[in-house]
């Protein structure tokens, strides 16, 4: 699901593609164990490209709102994260005003309420993340690489940080509004007049609170220069104000089997932030029975696969819609939180090499042409691969080496449509040997799912 921002940035800085040939692999894609958690995530995405200023996303009651359809009266509290991604653009040549975004949060109590911001991150893609250009697999340590803000945001996230710009702690007296995010998205002195800036923030809230997303032009101060929208403006423009605009193609409704799909894009509260899963044999962990506690590797030379972001028109064979469910929304927006961006990751795959021989095995990302259900369980490749790029981010990946040396390494991946994947780890596996690998990811903003973690037998040394 590319972004106005990342197409446009690949149609200037692409050179022309070498023609691709389909390759078919032989390859199962398995249903991944495991569930999202049931955190809400207000997720505002919709419009990603905004030029009318409004409300973007409003959890409010209605009740007082000059417009009550904007607002989705839907109260957040304890555990909740904040994604928020859109894009700034020019509508005409001599409009060149930076585009706040603001997230509001306010109090509908009588006691004062504390917001805890555990972890937070929000970028432009100028200058602090631009698209550009890197190889396919980079060693990414210190976090410092990155391709989009979508990109570098999520490492921020996955390895716990918090900018400086938010707080620790807000606490909102009763009857009150503060403000979680208000920063710009400036386009004056960029060529061609384009920005965006995505954002996650995990929070926890002490009391039920009410949230919204809204962008605003920024106003000037007396000379003339822009400001920062103060509370009282955002709040003015939460009550009274309509939906940002221009509004994106509305979804496919799912009942619809036949014609063009269109996914839509995110605008309302989805459930699950988190996707926890121990990896092992099918049918999966039998409590009383050790047997079940492990995956077996792969025959030699082959491999099998487990499904990431997998989405209606896109479960790879498997029928498995990960997919967030939507708990509100607005009617002209997805129907589901296709792609889960920002949702993390976290699957366990406690390996096992059962043969009597040292196996060389294979951990790796990969990103198949997108499909239902693969013909005779072949999935579908190009080489070279494709000019789109479908997935930018990092992976951590934590394991013990071949010494018995706990290792852990943050890679940054760019894999384009239709590119099979080159190992993130490989280990010598000793007959009978067991061996626990970790893999975390938060999906990146920008990416186009579905991809698959795939595990291979590379055989014997």
């Amino acid at each position: 699901m590319l972004s106005v921002l990342s197409s446009l940035v690949l149609a200037q800085a692409s050179p022309t593609p070498l023609p691709s040939q389909e390759i078919k692999v032989p390859q199962v894609v398995r249903v991944l164990p495991g569930r999202l958690d049931s955190v809400p995530v207000f997720n505002s995405n919709s419009p990603e490209l905004v030029q009318t200023e409004g409300i973007l996303l409003s959890t409010f009651p209605p009740t007082g709102k000059r417009t009550p359809t904007a607002h989705l009266n839907k109260s957040l509290q304890g555990r909740f994260d904040v994604f928020a991604h859109h894009i700034a653009k020019a509508k005409t040549p001599d409009d060149l005003r930076s585009l706040y975004l603001g997230i509001l949060l306010h109090n509908p109590g009588k006691q004062p309420i504390t917001v805890d911001v555990l972890h937070a991150a929000s970028y432009l893609s100028q200058p602090d993340a631009p698209f550009i250009t890197l190889p396919p697999y980079v060693d990414n340590p210190l976090g410092t690489v990155f391709a989009g803000p979508g990109s570098r945001a999520m490492m921020d996230v996955l390895q716990g940080k918090r900018q400086e710009e938010f707080p620790a702690q807000i606490v909102i007296p009763p009857g009150q509004s503060q403000m979680l995010l208000n920063l710009p998205i400036p386009i004056k002195l960029l060529d061609p007049p384009i920005n965006g800036r995505s954002t996650l923030i995990r929070a926890w809230s002490s009391a039920p609170i009410y949230a919204a997303s809204l962008a605003m032009f920024a106003p000037t101060d007396a000379s003339g220069s822009e400001r920062a929208p103060t509370v009282a403006e955002w709040q003015t423009l939460l009550e009274t104000g309509a939906l940002a605009g221009p509004r994106d193609k509305p979804p496919t409704p799912p009942n619809q089997k036949t014609g063009v799909m269109i996914y839509g894009r995110v605008a309302g509260v989805a459930q699950g932030s988190r996707w926890n899963a121990q990896v092992v044999d099918p049918p999966g962990i039998q409590p009383d029975d050790p047997k079940t506690w492990y995956l077996s590797i792969p025959a030699s030379g082959e491999a099998f696969s487990y499904g990431l972001s997998t989405l209606t028109g896109g479960t790879l064979g498997t029928q498995q819609v990960q997919t967030a469910q939507m708990l509100v929304r607005y009617p002209d927006t997805a129907y589901e939180a296709h792609g889960n961006y920002a949702i993390e990751y976290n699957l366990t795959l406690p390996l096992q090499n059962p043969t009597n021989d040292t196996q060389k095995v294979a951990v790796m990302i990969e990103t198949p042409i997108k499909e239902d259900q693969p013909q005779n369980g072949q999935l579908r490749f190009f080489e070279p691969p494709a000019r789109q790029v479908f997935f930018r981010g990092t992976v951590r990946i934590r394991y013990n080496d071949d010494r018995n040396l706990p290792q852990t390494r943050y890679v940054h991946l760019v894999q384009r449509r239709g590119q099979q994947g080159k190992p993130l780890v490989e280990m010598m596996m000793k007959p009978g040997e067991r061996r626990f690998v970790t893999v975390d990811l938060l999906y990146p903003p920008d990416s186009t799912p579905p991809q698959i973690l795939t595990i291979k037998n590379l055989g014997q040394p």
